[in-house]
């Protein structure tokens, strides 16, 4: 077969395992079959490759992989998998994992740390290619905290993403030194950190909302939003004072 001495499905090279077993692939499986190719790196060197079931676990072997993720139709090949890794004598034996049925929609669900799972929740290239190069390259075993690579996420976030806000518990709040029909468009910037992005308007009335959480009848010590008496700044626009609350609004 090596010498091209045959065509191709004339021979097969076959592992004769257990001809008994109830699992056929734990037969005569085959191992090796004939194929006139041109390769892109050894050109037409070969005219034999070795078949799926026998390249999966002697590569994840070689490169140290410890899980390895497949679909359900591959749990049947499992146990050759495992065959291939202890005949071979690998020190390191992969562990074989199958995806039950739609528990992942592809390489690209966003629940996995694919590239086109990340890409597809989001995540940016730099922040990849950043986290990547921070953390280096080792032949060592090493493990990574996911909070680093969350960082690196972060970071090309405030650097890029616009800025939007959003007021979920609203509290009313009248600026009772306005007139009724005051309306003042104030700027904001949309991304603090690129002047390029410009800015937005967002409209200053005699009533706007707050956040809840922003303000307190019984502030703790040290609290710097809104209190009776107290003073805060509202984004973009001006410094207002709490003196009085209506609770039955």
């Amino acid at each position: 077969m090596k010498d091209g001495q045959f065509k191709e499905g004339e021979k097969v090279l076959r592992a004769k395992i257990d001809m008994s077993s109830p699992n056929i692939n734990m037969r005569d499986p085959v191992i090796y079959r004939i194929k006139y190719a041109h390769h892109h790196q050894t050109g037409d060197e070969w005219c034999i490759y070795p078949m799926y079931d026998f390249a999966h676990p002697i590569g994840d072997a070689i490169e140290e992989i410890t899980h390895s993720m497949c679909a359900i139709e591959y749990e049947d090949h499992r146990p050759l998998y495992n065959w291939v890794v202890d005949v071979c004598g690998f020190e390191n034996h992969p562990r074989q994992i199958e995806y039950e049925s739609k528990a992942v929609d592809g390489w690209n669900d966003p629940r996995l740390l694919t590239i086109q799972g990340l890409k597809r929740r989001g995540v940016s290239a730099d922040a990849i290619n950043n986290f990547l190069s921070e953390a280096g390259v080792s032949k060592n075993n090493a493990l990574v905290e996911m909070s680093m690579f969350e960082h690196f996420i972060r970071e090309d976030l405030n650097r890029h993403a616009p800025r939007a806000m959003a007021v979920l518990n609203p509290i009313k709040v009248i600026l009772d030194n306005l007139p009724d029909d005051y309306n003042e468009l104030c700027d904001i910037e949309i991304n603090p950190n690129d002047e390029n992005t410009g800015v937005r308007q967002v409209p200053f009335t005699k009533e706007i909302f707050i956040e809840a959480e922003d303000f307190s009848l019984n502030p703790p010590p040290k609290f710097f939003r809104m209190k009776v008496g107290g003073e805060v700044r509202l984004k973009g626009a001006y410094i207002i004072q709490c003196v009085s609350v209506d609770q039955g609004c």
